[in-house]
């Protein structure tokens, strides 16, 4: 299991990132910041908004996509299910 996971989810900013793609999949950087200003008051750049979403896409948490000049961002849940599996589920024990 990767470090990475856990420091991309330790800043509040990417954990919302990631709850408005739990919402809504699919979407550009352009909704994206619109969503985290008007939902959640953020006044982030659109380029600090992007370098949290590479930072998602490095740990495996962020899956993109491209159709056109248009760029999508999928929210990606395998790292999680390790994740809780590692500890919810030690050695194969269902719950």
């Amino acid at each position: 299991m990767s470090d990475d996971v856990f420091k991309a989810l330790a800043d509040a900013t990417r954990r919302t990132i990631l709850d408005e793609l739990t919402e809504r999949d699919g979407q550009t950087l352009f909704e994206i910041c619109a969503r985290l200003t008007n939902r959640h008051g953020l006044g982030s750049s659109r380029q600090a908004i992007s370098q949290h979403l590479a930072v998602l896409e490095e740990a495996g948490l962020v899956r993109t996509r491209r159709e056109g000049r248009y760029k999508f961002h999928d929210l990606e849940t395998e790292p999680l299910e390790r994740i809780a599996d590692r500890w919810l589920k030690p050695n194969g024990r269902q719950r």
